[in-house]
This record gives structure tokens, sequence and C-alpha cells, in this order.
């Protein structure tokens, strides 16, 4: 399946993304009701997966290719089990601490060796960062916020970003006081192909997207400052201040906490591609896809569309996103599946993770 055109390519040893950097609010409604049945999430940090509980599925099938991406779920699952919400919060970076060591020693008890050894070798980087700072795509954002951004605009600029104010007004502060020809030349350097290929994603998860990277960043930096407000949005404010405000993803916050590490037992973590669900001859009635198509060709995507559409039982919702390649229901299957147009719509305008351009939300017919 998708093994054959992107594990070959990308390294999997190390962690690509240590927190989520997709909306599970807009995720968990688009899913719909899911009460009591089979969920299948790609794990990536881990943070979906566990906000797919707040659903009360029967299960949540989790499968990834990435160790270390399976190695941060772990972790979590140690840290809701082992750790209040405070502590949580200081843990994985979301807020400042001087005990993360103590912290991770506590999260990781009870997990098995290899898990332990593995967070073990990072106790220095979560100390300093937090267990959801010590990813390839957080240390990119770092340099970003720490060295880079300092050149462009003041503290005072950037605290100002975070103040709540109308539409109009939001508007107006991009206009006149955010978006000035230093912040546009930084956006084109920063956010091109080559060092994003670098220092960000895999150069590889470039080979199938359209267009630059810095102007797709560009016109999504729009709907990040105007058409949501950034002083409710964890991911901008991470991005430009290296920490949460007063927003945090959905599985971060109290309100949700007690209620996922109750639910901790209905995870089902499966390493492999999604070939390790749908070669079984189970089904599922939701899939939270990520970007996974993004990756693929367009005839690999085609398969593997297919395949899970296999495993999926009648009324199943598959919800994905793309960043820059254009990826939806194949053609030749158009006739098995409804896009839920209004309801993506919807959920479009609400997504606080601002870096993709489409969120699909597509129905397998009955």
């Amino acid at each position: 399946m998708q093994t054959a055109q992107i594990e070959s390519k990308a390294d999997f040893g190390q962690i690509r993304y240590a927190q989520l950097w997709e909306d599970a609010d807009v995720l968990t409604q688009a899913l719909g009701d899911c009460q009591g049945k089979t969920l299948v999430s790609i794990c990536s940090a881990g943070d979906n997966a566990l906000a797919m509980l707040t659903l009360d599925p029967q299960r949540v099938v989790v499968v990834d290719l990435s160790p270390a991406q399976i190695a941060c779920l772990h972790l979590r699952i140690g840290a809701y089990r082992n750790l209040t919400h405070a502590e949580f919060l200081q843990l994985m970076g979301a807020r400042p601490s001087a005990q993360r060591k103590a912290l991770l020693k506590k999260a990781t008890a009870n997990l098995d060796t290899a898990s332990r050894a593995f967070w073990h070798s990072l106790r220095d980087d979560v100390e300093r960062h937090g267990a959801g700072g010590v990813g390839k795509f957080e240390r990119y954002f770092r340099i970003f916020q720490r060295y880079l951004l300092p050149l462009v605009h003041s503290r005072r600029t950037v605290d100002d970003i975070f103040v709540s104010r109308p539409k109009p007004q939001r508007q107006e502060f991009l206009d006149k006081r955010f978006n000035t020809w230093r912040w546009r030349v930084l956006l084109n350097l920063f956010f091109s192909r080559l060092v994003m290929g670098r220092m960000g994603r895999d150069r590889a998860f470039f080979e199938h997207v359209e267009g630059s990277p810095s102007q797709h960043v560009a016109r999504r930096i729009s709907h990040a400052a105007v058409e949501c407000d950034p002083a409710e949005n964890p991911y901008l404010h991470w991005i430009m201040k290296g920490t949460h405000g007063k927003a945090l993803p959905m599985p971060w916050r109290k309100e949700f906490f007690d209620l996922i590490a109750s639910r901790l037992d209905r995870i089902e973590i499966r390493p492999g591609s999604l070939e390790a669900f749908v070669s079984t001859g189970e089904t599922a009635c939701g899939y939270n896809l990520s970007d996974i198509f993004e990756y693929m060709s367009p005839d690999m995507f085609a398969k593997v569309y297919e395949s899970i559409l296999n495993a999926s039982q009648p009324g199943a919702r598959l919800v994905y996103w793309n960043m820059m390649a254009p990826r939806r229901v194949p053609e030749a299957l158009q006739n098995k599946v409804e896009t839920l147009s209004t309801l993506e719509e919807t959920l479009k305008a609400q997504d606080k993770a601002f870096f993709y351009s489409d969120f699909v939300v597509e129905r397998v017919k009955e």
C-alpha cells in the first residue's frame, strides 16, 4: 500500500511531529455519531486518536509507519494515566515547568521497555522544550520563532496578534501592522520548498505537491489571522511564541482529560501502514486519515482509497486533509461515496490548523 512509495523515501526513525497540527475539534465533528463503533486513525503524535475517544467508540485502531510516532502515543497514554492535567500540560510543553524530567519518568513508569528507553534518550530535550516540542517540525518552528521572527516583528506586535478583536479589526491589524515587506521576505525564504524539506517536513513529502509552499502559507495566514480569532488558536500561538496560550488543542483541554483517561483501554495500536487494518477483513465506521494521501501518486492514492472502501461499513466517514496536493475520491469510485459538502464548508471555516488548503469529509453510500 502506501509503504511502497513513501516508506522507502522518508525517514520514519525520528519524531517528525511531537504534537498534532490538525484540529481535533473539526475532526470529531466530521466523524459524526461513532458511539459503540470501530474507528481507525493514523497515529501521527497520537493526539487526534485520543480525541476520538470522546466520541465513545468501541475501539480506535491506531496505525502508523513510524515507531517514533507510535512512541508519542505510548507516552501520552502513560501521561493520561499517571499525571494530573496540570502536570500533563507541563510535560508536553504547553506550560512552563522545572520538573519535566520527573514528570517524564512518572509518565513512562508503566510503559514497555522500548518506549521507556526511547523517551529516556530524549529526556534532556523534553526538559528544555516539553514532549510536545521535540519533533522535527517543532524544531523548525522554534528556529523561526526564536531567531528569525524577532528580525521582522517586535515582541509587542507578536503579543498583539493574540488580542481578541472583531474581524474587521483583525483584517486591519494584518494589513497595517503584520504583513510588512520584511514578513513577506521571511515567508518566502523560511517556508520555501528547500528549507521546509530540509528542516521541517521530509523532502519526500513534497514529491506530489503543486505550487509554492511559501505562497500557500501566505494565503493561509489570512484564514488564521482574520477568518478565525487568533486568540483562540493554539497552533498559531505555538508557532509565534513557542508554547500554548490560554487556547489548547482539544485533547489537551481539562474538560476532556478525565474522559480520555477513562477510555484508554479502547486504543488498539498496530504498527505499520493502513494495511495493518484493511488486510485483516475487519471493517470500520470512521477513518481519520490525516494527510497521508498527500504523499502518494494519483495511482497509488486510488488503490489505497479503494482498499479503505473495502474495509468500510455502509455510512462510514472518511476524514482527511490536503495541504498542497489535491486529493478527493477518485473518479472511478465516485458512485460509492458522497461528499458531505455542507459539513465540510462549515468545518473548514472553523479549522484552526491553518496549513491545510482543504478538509475533506466523505461518506460511504449505503
